[in-house]
C-alpha cells in the first residue's frame, strides 16, 4: 500500500502517521520492521531492498521516505521559451517514472509513505502516482480551523477555555502545533479545575523553548558541545518532550536547508516563506540568519544525522533522552580545520 503525506503541518502529519502505524499491527514487531529513507539521495534498488525484504516475525513492514517527491521538483518557471532537453532533466524524467512504475505495484507486505513538506501541481512523481496511492493533505490551520482544533486539544487534555484566550492563544502561537499542543497542556496543568482565561494565556504561554531551540541548533552547528548539552538538559528540565525535541530540531534544520536549496534557484524571500508555511516573523527571520551563516552541506550533515537518532529511537536501539545526547556529541565531536560558511 502506497501512502502520501503532504503539507507544512508537522504534527497533524505525525499524528496520522502514528495512527498508521497502529493500524498494521503489532507496535513491537512494526519498530523492527520499519525503515526510514532519506529522499534526497536514496536510489531505486534501494527502496526495492527494503519493500521486498520479508518482514521479521510479522506481516507488514513499513518504510518511510522523506523528501523523495521535492526531488523532483521543477526548478522553476521558464519564460516564454521551451525547456532545453538536457541529459540533467532526461536522467530526472527517466528516474522520476522508474519510482513511479515501482511505487505502483508494491508487494502486498510492504506499507510505503512519502512524506513531504509541500509540493507544487506539476511535481511529476506526484502526478504519476495520482490515483495509485492515498494521498493525505496537511496545511497548516488557521483562523477558524486553528480555533476549532485548540478547543478540541483543550477538551482532549480536560481542560476548558474561553473564546477570548482561544484568540489570544491563536494570536500568540500561530499554526505551530507543537508549540501549541505543548502551551495547552501546560495551561490545562495551571489552571486545573476551571477555565482557562485570557490572563492564564498571558502569564503562561511564551517563546522561550522555541528560542531554546534556536540556540540549541546554533550550538550545534558551531560545534559547541557544552553549549547544547547545557540547552538539552535545560529544555528536558523543563518537561519537553525528548521526541518532541527531536522533532523541532530536525524541523529547524531542515527549513534551513529547504531555504539554502530554493535560494539556490533565485526564489525570492516571499517564495521561499510561502513555501516554508512559516507565518511567525520570529521564525522566519531565525530561519534566513541560520540559512545563510552555514554551508549546505554542514547543514545536510546535522539533517541526515537527526534523521538517523529518530530511527535509532524507533527501533529501540537507544533511549530517546541518550540519544539525543549521542546526537549532541556527534555532532559536535569533530571542528573541520576549514569550514565553508556563508552562501555556499
Amino acid at each position: 500500500m502506497l501512502y502520501i503525506f503532504i503539507g507544512p503541518d508537522e504534527f497533524s502529519l505525525r499524528d496520522s502517521l502514528k495512527e498508521l502505524e497502529k493500524s498494521l499491527g503489532d507496535q513491537a514487531l512494526l519498530s523492527v520492521n520499519t525503515t526510514v529513507l532519506e529522499g534526497h539521495q536514496v536510489n531505486l534498488n534501494e527502496l526495492k531492498t527494503a519493500a521486498e525484504m520479508v518482514p521479521f516475525m510479522g506481516e507488514k513492514r513499513l518504510i518511510m521516505v522523506r523528501g523523495l517527491l521535492e526531488r523532483f521538483e521543477s526548478k522553476g518557471k521558464t519564460r516564454g521559451r521551451k525547456k532545453s532537453a538536457q541529459p540533467g532533466n532526461q536522467n530526472q524524467e527517466e528516474e522520476s517514472q522508474a519510482f513511479a512504475a515501482y511505487l505502483a505495484q508494491l508487494p502486498d507486505s510492504a506499507t510505503v509513505v512519502l512524506v513531504a513538506a509541500g509540493s507544487r501541481g506539476n511535481n511529476p512523481l506526484l502526478k504519476a502516482l495520482a490515483g495509485k496511492a492515498a494521498v493525505r493533505s496537511f496545511p497548516l490551520l488557521k483562523d477558524s480551523q486553528l480555533r476549532q482544533w485548540i478547543q478540541q486539544r483543550v477538551k482532549a487534555e480536560g481542560g476548558s477555555i474561553s473564546a477570548q484566550a482561544v484568540n489570544l492563544l491563536a494570536r500568540l502561537i500561530g499554526s505551530n502545533l507543537w508549540v501549541m499542543a505543548n502551551e495547552i497542556n501546560k495551561l490545562v496543568l495551571f489552571t486545573i479545575g476551571r477555565r482557562i482565561e485570557e490572563g492564564d494565556v498571558q502569564v503562561a504561554v511564551s517563546h522561550t523553548q522555541e528560542a531554546s531551540v534556536f540556540a540549541m541548533v546554533d550550538a550545534i552547528l558551531e560545534f559547541k558541545a557544552g553549549v547544547a548539552e547545557q540547552l538539552l538538559q535545560r529544555l528536558l528540565l523543563e518537561g519537553e518532550a525528548p521526541a518532541y525535541l527531536l522533532v523541532m530540531l530536525a524541523r529547524q534544520v531542515r527549513m534551513m536547508v529547504r531555504t539554502k536549496e530554493l535560494s539556490r534557484q533565485r526564489q525570492s524571500k516571499t517564495e521561499i516563506q510561502t513555501r516554508l508555511g512559516l507565518s511567525s516573523e520570529f521564525v522566519m527571520r531565525k530561519v534566513f540568519e541560520q540559512a545563510n551563516r552555514h554551508s549546505l552541506g554542514r547543514l545536510r550533515g546535522v539533517y541526515d544525522k537527526l534523521l538517523e537518532t529518530d530511527l535509532d529511537i524507533k527501533t529501540g536501539r537507544y533511549d530517546s533522552e541518550l540519544a539525543l545526547n549521542i546526537l549532541i556529541a556527534d555532532l559536535c565531536l569533530q571542528r573541520p580545520a576549514s569550514r565553508v560558511t556563508g552562501r555556499t
